[in-house]
């Protein structure tokens, strides 16, 4: 009963001093065997001698957790800062953290909204484990033997009332906004049809009168710089900065048109006509996914959209018009699979 202070740590073997050396960590090992000697018990006697190497012991563990925390944070800003950067490409990256980057006005506020949110959280959650240690250590049986029987308080209670409304108040103003913005397509300067079929996209450019179909370049076809499972025979085309409005629908299950950059996802629903839109302010090459689950292939209808200047966009209407022109007789006219642009 002498020595129950250190019961609960290193279990009923404790002190250092009764284990074997091979149980002890080198320092205590050292403080034992007397090769430290600038170290000194802090009681004299074995007692003492105990009591040194449990603080030396407590030194050791508490430098080791430090240097592996360390260790982690800096890992963990690295692999951020690596996944931001190559999010920026358009498409999913291996050991990403965070969305991709904003090619649209739309996306780059998601973005915005998203970080905002994050740090509201944050600073929520550190406010709430602030509160519980207090409550842990001024409130528990020894520091406080005899608790207080307040049952009501005022100003605490109009406290917990008014500040969540104000931080719903204050979440709610951005996101109604992002919501409205999203919604309200302004007026396009191109209009694409999506169409989801089991397992491969239709896109339909009503006001140039051709349609075509895009599937998966299967895994012995692919290109070097195509990425597995993302690359298509034939992407959707648009303009830079221009306003493109897609119309999406299902001709067999309901699937959903989902571009991460673009900050667009809508379900495309047999019978129904969904709309939505983009402004694209950058070219590239940018990808998507079905993202509603519609059968056994689902996993294998990717989106590739490019985004290309104008004077390309033209040339690719002119080239399109004729490669998958139709006329009253044949509405669609799809493309080959494999074929290329």
């Amino acid at each position: 009963m002498r020595q129950g202070w250190n019961y609960g740590l290193r279990g009923r073997d404790f002190p250092p001093s009764r284990r074997t050396a091979q149980a002890a960590t080198p320092v205590a090992n050292a403080v034992l065997s007397g090769a430290a000697p600038n170290i000194m018990p802090v009681v004299g006697g074995k007692r003492g001698l105990g009591k040194a190497v449990f603080l030396v012991e407590g030194a050791h563990w508490t430098m080791l957790v430090l240097k592996r925390l360390i260790a982690f944070i800096v890992t963990s800003v690295a692999v951020f800062g690596t996944g931001a950067a190559l999010a920026a490409s358009g498409q999913p990256e291996p050991w990403q953290l965070g969305m991709q980057q904003g090619a649209t006005p739309v996306m780059d506020d998601i973005i915005w909204f998203h970080n905002f949110l994050l740090w509201a959280i944050t600073a929520i959650a550190l406010f709430v484990l602030v509160l519980l240690i207090i409550v842990m250590v001024k409130f528990n049986a020894r520091s406080n033997p005899t608790p207080s029987r307040t049952t009501h308080n005022t100003t605490i209670e109009v406290i917990w009332t008014v500040v969540p409304v104000l931080i719903l108040v204050t979440i709610a103003v951005p996101s109604f906004r992002l919501l409205f913005y999203q919604l309200n397509a302004p007026k396009a300067d191109v209009t694409v049809k999506a169409t989801g079929k089991q397992w491969f996209w239709s896109y339909s450019y009503p006001d140039s009168k051709f349609e075509f179909d895009s599937l998966m370049v299967q895994d012995k076809d692919l290109k070097p710089g195509q990425p597995r499972l993302l690359a298509v025979d034939n992407e959707m085309v648009v303009p830079v900065n221009k306003v493109v409005h897609v119309l999406t629908t299902g001709a067999d299950v309901i699937h959903s048109f989902a571009v991460p950059s673009f900050g667009i996802k809508i379900d495309a629903i047999p019978g129904r006509v969904n709309e939505t839109w983009f402004k694209a302010e950058r070219e590239g090459i940018y990808y998507g996914q079905c993202s509603e689950l519609c059968g056994k292939d689902h996993a294998f209808m990717p989106i590739m959209v490019r985004v290309v200047n104008d004077k390309e966009y033209t040339a690719w209407i002119e080239q399109a018009k004729k490669k998958y022109a139709t006329d009253d007789s044949r509405p669609t006219a799809v493309a080959a699979a494999g074929g290329s642009n």
